[in-house]
């Protein structure tokens, strides 16, 4: 049965196998009810693939660490809904514009901030970086020069790998040989002529126009009645040839009207702030050099500015840097005392496997699976965004910051770009698409900034399909749990048997919970489930309505996949074998779990109790 059990997971991405934990009930962290309120089903996961996670979270389930949790809607004291957006479609709010340009006058120097960033040394060279200044003013004009010298640098260097592009294309016969081809020239967009903040999915920072010669060149050459390409045809050869040939640090490029435009990732808007987006190689398992981070070039962005901002992404594993930060972050912001072990299980282990990055158009340059990504200022890591890579999305975790960068608002920057990595990865992964938020919880005031960003979706507990916030949120006002696809049906005029009146589907007009103004960690909820809460899987489930059925229609137990001393057999082969009164608790058992995970992925993960 091993072989069939291959066959199903025909991408080669590894194999499942979860401990069923059960019943879980535990205090819970929101309503601080001070009794076990907080109740969900528990799977401790020894591995897991990116492709079942994935699906996984679209039934509305998390991890923590290395534990999966589901929470039971009907009866947890407070349910906790999956939040996600589509990254395309993500609409700034105004308060999330002002965090963005806040960052930008703090990077360029222009915002006046109180309290001065001490003096570090930076450790891979041991130079001095000096202490932040509040005004740009306080920058020599040495330093503007050798921004400026790097600056024309890194545009002779985007020249030059146009150039190889245009040659790769005479070599593979896209462009004539035999004619004299210009050269490339690479130009800085000037302030008058970028797009405004966030209009358009990213900033555009250096151009252009060689296709335009190119055409006019082979025009030139070519004799009459031959055809000649136009030169957005041109440009788009161009820009494939270097996707191709090299990968820009902080950069995405596309071709525009015949124009070779290249866009600062993420949508950060590299005006004057002196930023630099650099990739960390990580090593393999069997030392081989792999690139870790989207960015996989050595090429980084220099431009003016008072201050430097990197953002690395990294495969998760343990940093002493980082876990000196969350001990700060816990000890400023929650009062928290923390252990290095407890940080290790919640923030750093995981179960995902890794899934190498292909050439292929299904897996973006950094890889599936589970990464930090750090945010440093001049070489002082400030933030660290614990995030799930997954082949449909990007899901935040949890963030750290350091409390005195609180006026930058961390948590709504490092979420605007994440929310911008995703658009920038579409290009190289199209099945990555969505922004998920973790758990949104209606019933805690606090857990409502999610909402803010825009257009949200939250998950239906019962039928798992997504349904927009702005129908799900005057459901959510009026009780705590809500079957929301049947509200949704009603709204867009199909039938529905749920008997709620048409009045619970309109929808307020007043603004979304101003909660968001005060950043929260993400994601609050992972730490509030720890395996340390006790099973009881002894305990009588509440009666269910018929209602509960649909999500295990067409289930049959005997075609669970189970895991039996370092095999893998099908429950119908050994079902026979075992005692009739073991038989029938572990029937019910086997039941509880293929409602929970859903009947495909019952049949493609090893189910373990031992």
């Amino acid at each position: 049965m091993r072989g069939e059990a291959s066959s199903s997971n025909s991408n080669n991405r590894g194999q499942s196998v979860v401990v069923d934990c059960g019943r879980q009930k535990s205090s819970c962290g929101y309503c601080k009810s001070g009794a076990r309120t907080s109740i969900s089903h528990g799977l401790w996961a020894e591995s897991i693939t990116v492709d079942d996670y994935q699906d996984l979270l679209d039934r509305g389930w998390r991890r923590s660490g290395c534990f999966l949790y589901k929470p039971e809607m009907e009866t947890t004291c407070c349910p906790q809904y999956t939040i996600r957006l589509k990254a395309s479609d993500f609409v700034p709010s105004k308060e999330q514009n002002r965090v963005y340009r806040r960052m930008q006058r703090f990077l360029d120097g222009t915002l006046d901030v109180k309290k001065p960033v001490q003096p570090i040394e930076d450790p891979a060279t041991g130079s001095c970086i000096h202490q932040v200044s509040s005004s740009a003013a306080d920058e020599s004009l040495s330093h503007k020069n050798t921004g400026e010298e790097k600056t024309e640098e890194f545009m002779q260097h985007l020249s030059n790998q146009i150039d190889s592009a245009v040659h790769a294309c005479i070599e593979g016969g896209e462009f004539p040989s035999g004619i004299q081809l210009p050269k490339a020239l690479v130009k800085k967009v000037s302030h008058s002529k970028k797009k405004p903040l966030f209009e358009g999915s990213e900033d555009l920072v250096y151009t252009s126009n060689i296709a335009f010669q190119i055409a006019a060149t082979w025009k030139r050459a070519q004799s009459a009645g031959k055809d000649v390409q136009q030169s957005e045809f041109i440009a788009e050869k161009v820009v494939n040839s270097l996707n191709q040939l090299a990968k820009f640090s902080g950069l995405s490029v596309r071709a525009l009207k015949g124009h070779i435009n290249f866009y600062s990732s993420g949508k950060l808007e590299y005006l004057d702030g002196d930023i630099q987006i650099v990739a960390l190689p990580e090593e393999s398992a069997t030392g081989s050099g792999s690139k870790s981070s989207s960015s996989i070039s050595k090429c980084s962005i220099n431009l003016q500015g008072t201050k430097k901002l990197e953002i690395r992404l990294k495969r998760s594993s343990f940093d002493p840097e980082e876990y000196a930060l969350y001990e700060r972050y816990q000890s400023k912001v929650h009062k928290d005392h923390v252990t290095e072990s407890s940080y290790r299980r919640f923030l750093v282990d995981t179960p995902l496997l890794f899934v190498q990055p292909s050439n292929d158009g299904l897996v973006p340059p950094c890889g599936f699976g589970s990464f930090h990504q750090q945010y440093l200022i001049n070489g002082q890591l400030v933030a660290v965004g614990v995030i799930d890579i997954l082949p449909r999305c990007l899901s935040s975790k949890y963030l750290i910051w350091d409390p005195d960068y609180a006026f930058l608002s961390l948590g709504k920057y490092s979420a605007i770009q994440e929310i911008g990595w995703v658009k920038e990865n579409q290009v190289s992964c199209p099945s990555l698409q969505y922004y998920y938020l973790g758990y949104y919880i209606h019933s805690c005031s606090k857990m409502r900034y999610k909402a803010a960003y825009r257009p949200s979706e939250l998950l239906c507990p019962l039928r798992y399909k997504w349904v927009p916030f702005d129908v799900a949120r005057p459901l959510l006002d009026k009780k705590k749990y809500a079957v929301l696809s049947d509200y949704a049906s009603l709204q867009n005029g199909e039938s529905s048997n749920s008997g709620v009146p048409e009045s619970a589907l309109e929808l307020q007009q007043d603004e979304i919970d101003r909660e968001d103004r005060n950043d929260v960690r993400m994601d609050d909820d992972e730490e509030m489930l720890e395996p340390e809460s006790e099973s009881s899987d002894d305990e009588l489930e509440p009666e269910t309505s018929d209602l509960m059925s649909v999500g295990i229609e067409g289930g049959d137990v005997t075609k669970i996949l189970i895991g039996l001393r370092g095999s893998q057999v099908r429950y119908k082969e050994i079902q026979q074998a075992i005692d009739p009164r073991e038989r029938m608790d572990l029937e019910a058992q086997l039941q509880k779990y293929q409602k929970v995970v859903g009947v495909a992925l019952s049949e493609r993960m090893v189910y373990s109790r031992w």
